[in-house]
């Protein structure tokens, strides 16, 4: 069975409460049920954390134990070196994942530090990108 980490950031615990305009109306626990019935054979687990440490010791341990991460990274995703050096020190591929588009947004989002070192990067496409990152990265295990 293949095992997927789906690490979220900060701020991505207030998913239905937050900008729903944004983000949508859905929860994190909602998008994470939601992955887990689209993809019944394969084991996902979950960190959700607003510290940026926290990320980094979550992405160093999915060396060995996860065939992919989906990583949103949140806010950090434009500023923090530590998680970009905590992506590039492991073999298993993370795709980055962001909920909007992030080039449609304020000028200080349009540059992710994350995706240089990331297998691919999705956003703009609310819940739905979290299942096509999967989708891609159980492409590759195969």
């Amino acid at each position: 069975m293949a095992r997927i980490l789906v690490i979220n950031g900060p701020n991505l615990g207030a998913l239905g409460r937050r900008e729903p305009e944004f983000y949508g109306p859905g929860t994190v626990d909602e998008l994470m049920e939601g992955l887990r019935c689209s993809f019944p054979d394969t084991a996902i687990d979950h960190v959700r954390t607003d510290l940026e440490g926290e990320i980094v010791q979550a992405i160093q341990a999915s060396e060995g134990g996860y065939d992919g991460v989906v990583l949103n990274a949140g806010g950090y995703t434009h500023t923090s070196v530590a998680i970009r050096d905590a992506v590039a020190s492991v073999r298993v591929p993370v795709v980055e994942v962001h909920l909007t588009n992030l080039l449609a947004r304020e000028e200080f989002r349009h540059r992710s530090l994350i995706a240089p070192v990331c297998a691919g990067c999705i956003m703009g496409f609310g819940h739905d990108g979290y299942r096509m990152a999967v989708d891609h990265l159980l492409h590759r295990v195969r």
